[in-house]
């Protein structure tokens, strides 16, 4: 593909270079890449099969469960291909349009993902503060209403970005040095004033993942509060129990992105690859592991795996 970077272009098709001072290395890293995206697909799918055929597990918290999993399979089939056809076809062409697109599935499914970690921790603490009254609040109409909310809001809020990229004119370069496309990489190639995107950019992240995270912060507080508060070290087990594998993957989504966001403002002197690497593992790890940490630490889960599967042995 001939690169275009003379002013007064406005480029429609791009290219993303891949991980870049570490091209003669790609084939090597789509290994991880293609491992961690087959055991995501894999992983998540089989969760929601078990949770969708089996009605002992129609409870709240594996209806929130069932959700994650669907959001972990489109940020897996968003992201991982595109990176894979560049590590191993060099084909890193896009569209102007098929990277807007990009961005749009990809900021909303993330988002999606921590409103329903939120919607998670609501769960959690219903559960042990309130237990004689779970069933009775935490309704399959109530459960419906907080996914459509967390839906709406998540692609809500990132719809004007298309309108705030599609205003622009890409005259500076079409190449990003990137797997994906992301909103503001974008908007950098851009020679017109991107004020507003960075603006609004910083209002999605206050409105949604940083509110998210204060969130549930208070949940865990009000949560472990509760549990100090029960008369036996068995209540204090049981309750800890049944919130470690949400614990897990709260630090597994949220770990990843904030300190990729804190060596993008103030590691300044880290090589691109890095940054390059670290904003892909908190695309790449979470899908992964979720299904696994819920298989393992979750005992009706991982009941319900050994059942299916040695049923069909039988």
């Amino acid at each position: 593909m001939t690169t275009l970077n003379h002013t007064g272009v406005s480029h429609t098709v791009f290219l993303l270079l891949g991980i870049p001072g570490l091209e003669d290395q790609h084939l090597w890293i789509s290994i991880p890449f293609f491992i961690s995206y087959v055991i995501a697909l894999l992983g998540n799918s089989l969760l929601i099969f078990i949770i969708l055929t089996k009605r002992s597990l129609h409870e709240p918290m594996y209806l929130f469960l069932c959700m994650l999993a669907g959001a972990d399979v489109v940020l897996s089939m968003c992201a991982v291909p595109q990176a894979l056809a560049i590590f191993w076809f060099h084909a890193g062409e896009i569209s102007l349009e098929g990277c807007i697109t990009q961005v749009f599935f990809l900021s909303s499914t993330y988002i999606f993902e921590s409103g329903i970690l939120v919607g998670m921790a609501f769960d959690r603490y219903i559960a042990i503060c309130y237990p004689l009254r779970y069933i009775t609040i935490l309704t399959h109409t109530l459960i419906g209403k907080i996914g459509v909310t967390v839906f709406l809001r998540s692609y809500g809020t990132i719809f004007p970005i298309i309108f705030l990229l599609k205003r622009l004119n890409f005259c500076k370069s079409n190449i990003l040095p990137n797997t994906v496309c992301k909103h503001i990489v974008l908007a950098h190639v851009s020679c017109d004033d991107i004020r507003i995107n960075i603006w609004y950019g910083i209002f999605v992240l206050l409105s949604t993942l940083v509110l998210d995270v204060v969130l549930i912060f208070i949940s865990y507080i009000l949560i472990l509060h509760a549990i100090l508060h029960m008369p036996s070290k068995d209540a204090h087990r049981k309750a800890l129990n049944t919130c470690g594998s949400h614990v897990c993957v709260i630090i597994l989504f949220f770990g990843p992105g904030i300190f990729s966001v804190l060596t993008q403002r103030f590691g300044q002197h880290i090589s691109p690859h890095i940054h390059v690497l670290l904003a892909n593992v908190h695309i790449l790890v979470p899908p992964m592991l979720n299904p696994i940490i819920y298989g393992i630490m979750t005992k009706q889960i991982r009941d319900q795996v050994v059942h299916v599967f040695f049923r069909k042995q039988k």
